[in-house]
C-alpha cells in the first residue's frame, strides 16, 4: 500500500527522520544516566529501532530493515555524535525535540500498522503492531536505563493513547478501501497533534478507581 502511495525515496526520507529524533531521546537519556559513548550508541539505536524491529519479527519481514538498510543503522550514529558533543544546546532545545518526537509517534504508528496489515495480520492485531513500532523503543530504553517505562507511568502525558488513536485510524481507513495519502496524513496528523496536546495540558490516564494507597507519589 505505501509503495503505491509514496516513492521510495520519500517512504525513506520520513522514516530516517523518524529515526533520528527517536535516536536522538535515547543518546540525551543516557547522558543523564552518565552512560558513555557505547552506551548512549546502544541506547539511540534501541530506541530508534526497537519498536520497528520487534513488528518486522512477528510479522516475519526479515532481515528487519534495522539490518538490511545501512541508512537505518547509521542514522542514531549521527544522533550520537551530535548529543556527545552538544547536548548541553540539544538539551536547551528539548521542547523540538517533543515536537519531533511526536511527528514520530503519529508517522510510525501509522506506517507500522498499514506495514502488518500488508503482511496478513488482521486490522486489530496491525494496530496493536502500529502502536508497538512508535512506541516499543522508548520502552526499551527506559528498560535499558533502569527505569519504569514511561509508557506505564501515570505521572506522564499520553503517549500509547494518541499512537493507539493514529494506528486505528489507519486501520478503519484500510477496512472501508479508503486509504491514500491524504487518510494516512489525516492518520498521522490525528496521532501528533493529540501528543501535542496531551503535552500541552498534561493529559493523562485515569488510575484504578477509588485508589486509596497510601504509597508516596513519584515526582513527575
Amino acid at each position: 500500500m505505501l509503495h503505491d502511495l509514496f516513492t521510495p525515496s520519500v517512504q525513506h526520507s520520513l522514516d530516517l527522520v523518524g529515526i533520528f529524533v527517536f535516536a536522538i531521546s535515547g543518546a540525551l537519556m543516557a547522558v543523564r544516566k552518565n552512560f558513555d559513548v557505547f552506551g548512549m550508541a546502544v541506547m539511540a539505536e534501541v530506541t530508534a529501532q526497537g519498536g520497528g524491529l520487534l513488528r518486522d519479527l512477528i510479522i516475519g519481514a526479515v532481515p528487519p530493515a534495522a539490518f538490511s538498510d545501512l541508512g537505518y543503522f547509521s542514522m542514531p550514529l549521527v544522533a550520537t555524535v551530535i548529543v556527545f558533543f552538544l547536548h548541553p544546546h540539544v538539551e536547551r532545545i528539548q521542547g523540538a525535540i517533543n515536537v519531533f518526537d511526536a511527528a514520530g509517534l503519529g508517522l510510525f504508528c501509522v506506517t507500522g500498522t498499514i506495514k502488518a496489515s500488508e503482511y496478513g495480520l488482521s486490522l486489530t492485531s496491525s494496530v496493536v503492531l502500529g502502536m508497538a513500532t512508535a512506541a516499543g523503543g522508548g520502552v526499551l530504553r527506559d528498560i535499558l536505563a533502569n527505569e519504569v517505562p514511561s509508557l506505564l507511568r501515570w505521572d506522564r502525558d499520553l503517549y500509547a493513547v494518541p499512537a493507539l488513536v493514529g494506528a486505528t485510524l489507519a486501520a478503519v481507513f484500510i477496512a472501508f478501501d479508503v486509504l491514500n495519502g491524504a487518510t494516512i496524513g489525516v492518520a498521522v496528523v490525528t496521532g501528533f497533534v493529540l501528543r501535542l496536546l496531551a503535552m500541552r495540558y498534561h493529559w493523562r490516564a485515569p488510575r484504578a478507581w477509588n485508589r486509596r494507597s497510601s504509597a508516596a507519589e513519584e515526582p513527575s
